[in-house]
């Protein structure tokens, strides 16, 4: 079962974690309406590293990037969602648009993203390269979106 981890602690807990010589994978999402394309997604992520952490855009972050109408789900169940599978060890929350200082702050050994960025096209490339992370980019599942189901509910 993962835990929430609030933002304020995170950089210390990931340093205590690396100096036990644990290894960590970050991703982050809005992870709004969970389908089998974010499972398979996360359990990829997790056999990446000893530790999985997932970045999950807050409710303010999500309005901002997927409109007014988002998130269907509030930031706290998604977040207990997240923790409910054996695939995610951690959850921290972030308002802003982008992970990238969330992401400078923890220096994850992997990050994983979807396989529809690669190094010229990831936001975060140049923190990545700064703190010597790797990435591994992760095929989606075809079809499998929570924009997909949100249309076919409004059909």
């Amino acid at each position: 079962m993962g835990q929430i981890i609030s933002r304020t602690n995170i950089a210390a807990f990931v340093e205590k974690l690396h100096k036990s010589g644990k290894t960590i994978v970050c991703t982050n999402g809005c992870f709004d309406i969970l389908h089998v394309g974010h499972v398979r997604y996360l359990q990829k992520t997790k056999s990446f590293a000893d530790y999985s952490i997932i970045l999950l855009n807050s409710d303010k972050s999500v309005k901002s990037i997927k409109g007014p109408d988002r998130p269907i789900n509030n930031e706290n169940d998604r977040a207990e969602i997240l923790c409910a599978l054996s695939c995610v060890d951690y959850v921290v929350m972030f308002d802003e648009d982008s992970p990238r200082d969330l992401l400078d702050e923890i220096k994850p050994d992997v990050y994983t993203k979807g396989a529809d960025y690669n190094m010229e096209t990831l936001p975060e490339a140049d923190i990545m390269r700064k703190n010597n992370t790797k990435v591994e980019f992760i095929s989606f599942v075809e079809g499998k979106s929570t924009t997909n189901i949100i249309n076919k509910i409004n059909k």
